[in-house]
């Protein structure tokens, strides 16, 4: 074999490593990504039941429902709500009217989203990032100012259990 063909060889089998590893990193990366969507995003792309992603919005009020360590409630982002029922400890800062994520698989017929894993926001200032762009999308978030709740329009005439206010 001469110098030209070695090098053709080398170079070749280099391509053909280096496409064996993007397949295998990609194989590996897909089962563990995980996609973000709004109550609204959901509606419009009809995502497949038992495809794993994250839900997020605002807990709407009047929807959470307990029965032992069982919880059911409504994610809205002003414009079309979602059903998530979930089985395990609640965070302590979930109530009605905060953020919250949501993350598992849409049931059977695609209308309750079955959760493993709820995430609340931490402080009366944070929105997960994922909701604040939904709500800005859709036109329903308001920045807070200092004699402002900061809620989304839809609301901003509801009480929230952590309002506190001097």
């Amino acid at each position: 074999m001469n110098r030209r063909k070695r090098r053709l060889y080398f170079i070749a089998l280099g391509v053909i490593t280096l496409l064996l590893a993007g397949v295998l990193l990609r194989a590996g990366m897909e089962g563990n990504i995980v996609f973000f969507y709004s109550p609204t995003d959901l509606a419009e792309k009809g995502i497949e039941s038992g495809k794993r992603f994250r839900v997020g919005g605002l807990v709407e009020e009047g929807s959470v429902e307990r029965e032992g360590t069982s919880l059911a409630f409504t994610i809205t982002d002003g414009l079309n709500e979602m059903r998530v029922v979930y089985t395990g400890l609640v965070p302590d800062l979930f109530r009605e009217g905060q953020g919250v994520i949501a993350e598992g698989r849409l049931d059977e017929d695609g209308k309750v989203f079955r959760a493993d894993n709820v995430l609340a926001r931490h402080d009366e200032n944070y929105m997960p990032p994922e909701v604040a762009d939904s709500l800005k999308e859709t036109g329903q978030w308001q920045h807070a100012t200092p004699d402002d709740t900061g809620l989304p329009k839809f609301l901003k005439d509801h009480e929230t259990p952590d309002e506190a206010r001097p």
